[in-house]
């Protein structure tokens, strides 16, 4: 039996006929909900559901939406599966049900096609947890190399890890940050608009401040970015960093370093379980991560055995046995 390919997916019946004007497209309402910075991956999501169910005929604003039944829903989930990991296949196929729930809400679909058409679940995700906590002496090593870069790149990336490692933000909170979100004084980092759209408040611990603040002098006090770009002859430039360049200067200073095989979100594990070690409360982690629950605090844990049965040693057995 042949492999099958992207095209063999159920096609579309048809791609809109006529432009519908953004308030009126399920697609278009669907992103402007979302916070600036999910609206990107969740508009690449949906131009690859579009160009799955058309043979790269449509993206995400031609093809039409409320045409989609459950043959075609239930195809874009096997066509998935075969493709992506399950954590990012379940996160396409949530971004396709929250378009068509747009299309009811604008009255383009009937309820009865939309209750079918979203009638699919998700892919289970194995139970193995994802990722790692990096160690102290990995984080030194880390923070070395940039320090004993002299450039301005060093100032730089010393500054995106502490902050990393500092405050557990995701890269696209990070980039997002300006120079009047951050508070020399208390360490306060204000980050807008983050996932789900709420704002929150972090702080950096005392020892990451100076490394931020030896970043600034070298960056300057105009305003924008916090972190910002720096060109091919080491001069900066006051133009806002990418997530993906974010990943590119963590995988510079990894390979430096000799560390290998950790992301950008391993610091935000690391934080998580740090703070749980360290006994602050599940409820604060869960408000300084920017989590809608403390059940997905709990999934960012990577504590090892070790803190386990360190825990249960403060748990006392009254009693003794009478000795013979």
């Amino acid at each position: 039996m042949s492999e099958r390919t992207e095209s063999d997916v159920v096609s579309c019946p048809r791609a809109l006929t006529a432009p519908l004007p953004l308030t009126e497209h399920p697609v278009a309402v669907y992103l402007s909900g979302l916070s600036v910075g999910s609206r990107p991956a969740m508009r690449q999501a949906l131009d690859t559901i579009a160009r799955l169910l058309t043979d790269n005929s449509c993206d995400a604003l031609t093809l039409d939406w409320a045409a989609l039944r459950y043959k075609h829903t239930a195809a874009v989930r096997a066509a998935l599966i075969e493709k992506y990991a399950p954590a990012t296949a379940n996160k396409m196929l949530c971004a396709l049900r929250r378009v068509l729930k747009e299309a009811l809400r604008l009255e383009l679909i009937d309820a009865k096609d939309f209750a079918r058409a979203v009638d699919i679940q998700n892919v289970k995700v194995s139970k193995e947890l994802q990722g790692r906590a990096l160690t102290e002496k990995e984080i030194a090593d880390l923070m070395q190399v940039c320090f004993d870069d002299p450039t301005p790149a060093g100032f730089r990336d010393a500054a995106l890890i502490a902050i990393l490692r500092g405050s557990g933000l995701r890269r696209a909170e990070v980039v997002s940050l300006n120079l009047s979100d951050f508070n020399p004084n208390s360490g306060a980092l204000k980050v807008w608009g983050a996932k789900g759209g709420k704002d929150r408040t972090v702080y950096l611990p005392d020892g990451a401040i100076p490394v931020v603040e030896d970043w600034l002098d070298v960056r300057g006090g105009a305003a924008g970015s916090l972190l910002c770009h720096i060109n091919k002859a080491g001069y900066i430039v006051l133009r806002r960093l990418t997530p993906q360049a974010v990943l590119f200067i963590l995988q510079k200073r990894g390979e430096q370093a000799l560390v290998a095989d950790f992301s950008a979100h391993d610091f935000r594990r690391t934080f998580i379980s740090e703070l749980l070690d360290s006994g602050a409360d599940i409820s604060t982690v869960q408000r300084l991560a920017g989590h809608a629950s403390p059940e997905l605090t709990a999934r960012y844990d990577r504590r090892g055995e070790q803190t386990k049965r360190r825990a249960v040693q403060a748990l006392s057995i009254p009693g003794s046995r009478k000795r013979r």
